[in-house]
């Protein structure tokens, strides 16, 4: 057993992040692969401690996290060992040269039409979600946003500032590369690297203006009209139409408290193999809920039989309370089957449009000629400036301090809601993300609740963004609680005018 391990590869110089995640890994790695089958024992922490060369506590930590997203299960005076209810997969090796970072590696999917693309379908637009004549609101309860009062913006002025009136500063103010800043993207993959247990260069990634950028610049690589794309459902409304625009079918896969059903996903396959699957694996917008492991390695497994791309939007990695946020399905794909996409918006601030595009190296290059037709490159001055930021630190001393901050909100926000709506509405506490996702009373429309509000200061969701599959009764009484732009004052004030909006559903 123990020889299973002796070719895992840690860094202890820090480049790939802590030990234990690093090892963490490693492990998910050896299941999905079939190397570790469902059921087997993983060695004593204190014998894979010796192997690796490692403290007995970094171990220990490594399976307690992996307990904690599912991969293993710990049984007492026995020992650990991968989940039984992981499905199983044939032991497939590994090339151990395209697990180091490299440019040469090749998707397992086709592109099309490159650089040439047919005129799609005009998508609509988004509605108010106020009633007209409503005043100007004194809150607004948004649909997962982060606080820009607490962002590093003092820090990211100063370093744009720094660069503006530096002696170098003529050639940020030039045309750079398509695929965004050199330096931002350096750092970039190192952060990933890092964070998010990936192997990625700075050639496999492209700068974009925020993660729908990415997602629409994916959608014009990868679909032609007629192409199916299974989606989920509640889902994001704005990838939906980014796929309709380029005139996908799309195929809604319904979402449970464990994420997209693959059961589903798997019986459509074997009648029509879709061209790419949307994905949320981590706080599924608008549900919050996350893919557990055993759908995540049997998404990957039909990705591997079937061939298709899997577009991954991990728009919210950086807040989980619980335990340590999952890592994404990319970190496992070595690049073949996923295109990643993610930004800085909801780390930092909704007006910091750095998001990012990771793909093999031929997907990139693609994804920059059409993004160059559209919007020659980012901003350079910004995008140097995100970089020393996170070179130095300080976007990470950020993500700490408002982690913290951002849970103490979400107790609060839950608290309030339990005490004030109470009669109104049910919720669960998320495991993270930037939202709470809370149904309604069936007697109550949010429609009619968000028009009440709109009329006493208070703007909120309509609940009409989340459900999007045609012919079936669309439920109106879902809605998305963002909690982390208010303070505890203010989400105390909102949810007093939400609970006067109210009063008309009240119980007789």
């Amino acid at each position: 057993m123990i020889n299973k391990f002796r070719d895992i590869s840690l860094k202890k110089d820090g480049e790939r992040g802590a030990l234990y995640r690093q090892l963490e890994s490693e492990i998910i790695q050896l299941i999905c692969r079939g190397i570790l089958k469902p059921g087997q024992a993983l060695p004593p922490s204190r014998e894979l401690a010796q192997v690796l060369q490692l403290n007995r506590k970094t171990v220990v930590a490594a399976y307690e996290e992996l307990d904690a997203q599912g991969w293993v299960e710990t049984k007492e005076r026995s020992g650990v060992y991968v989940a039984g209810n992981l499905p199983e997969t044939p032991a497939r090796s590994i090339d151990q040269n395209n697990k180091q970072l490299t440019s040469n590696r090749q998707p397992a999917y086709s592109l099309v039409n490159k650089r040439t693309f047919d005129t799609a379908t005009q998508a609509n637009s988004d509605s108010d979600t106020n009633s007209r004549g409503a005043l100007p609101p004194l809150y607004k309860i948004d649909d997962g946003f982060p606080d820009p009062r607490i962002a590093p913006i003092d820090e990211l002025v100063r370093e744009y500032r720094r660069l503006g009136k530096n002696h170098f500063a003529e050639r940020f103010l030039m045309y750079g590369p398509e695929q965004g800043s050199y330096r931002l993207r350096v750092e970039l993959a190192n952060f990933l690297n890092r964070t998010r247990g990936m192997q990625v260069t700075e050639n496999e990634i492209l700068i974009t203006k925020g993660t729908q950028m990415a997602i629409y610049l994916t959608t014009q690589l990868l679909i032609s009209p007629g192409d199916t794309v299974f989606v989920p459902e509640p889902g994001y409304r704005d990838a939906n139409q980014a796929f309709e625009l380029a005139g996908a079918k799309l195929v809604y896969i319904p979402v449970d408290k464990d994420g997209m059903d693959v059961d589903r996903i798997e019986q459509l396959c074997k009648k029509k193999v879709p061209k790419m699957i949307y994905v949320i694996p981590h706080h599924h917008r608008p549900t919050t809920v996350t893919l557990c492991a055993e759908r995540r390695m049997r998404l990957m497994n039909l990705a591997t039989m079937y061939g298709f791309a899997l577009l991954e939007d991990d728009y919210d990695f950086d807040y989980h309370f619980t335990s340590d946020p999952l890592l994404p399905l990319a970190s496992l794909d070595m690049g073949r089957h996923i295109i990643y996409v993610g930004s800085f918006c909801k780390s930092i601030a909704p007006g910091i449009r750095i998001g990012f595009m990771v793909a093999p190296e031929p997907v990139i290059n693609e994804a920059a000629a059409i993004r160059k037709l559209i919007d020659r490159q980012g901003e350079q001055l910004l995008e140097e400036a995100t970089a020393e930021l996170l070179n130095t630190g300080e976007i990470s001393r950020h993500l700490k301090k408002s982690h913290k901050i951002y849970k103490e909100r979400l107790e609060n926000t839950c608290r309030l809601l339990r005490t004030r709506l109470e009669e109104y509405l049910t919720f669960e506490r998320p495991d993270g993300g930037l939202a709470i996702w809370a149904a309604y009373r069936k007697d109550i429309s949010a429609r009619e609740v968000a028009a009440n509000a709109g009329r006493l200061g208070l703007k909120i969701s309509d609940g009409s963004n989340y459900f999007f599959q045609p012919g079936n009764s669309t439920p109106n009484n879902f809605i998305r609680v963002g909690y982390c732009s208010l303070d505890e004052k203010e989400m105390a004030g909102a949810i007093e005018i939400w609970k006067q909006a109210l009063r008309s559903f009240a119980a007789k």
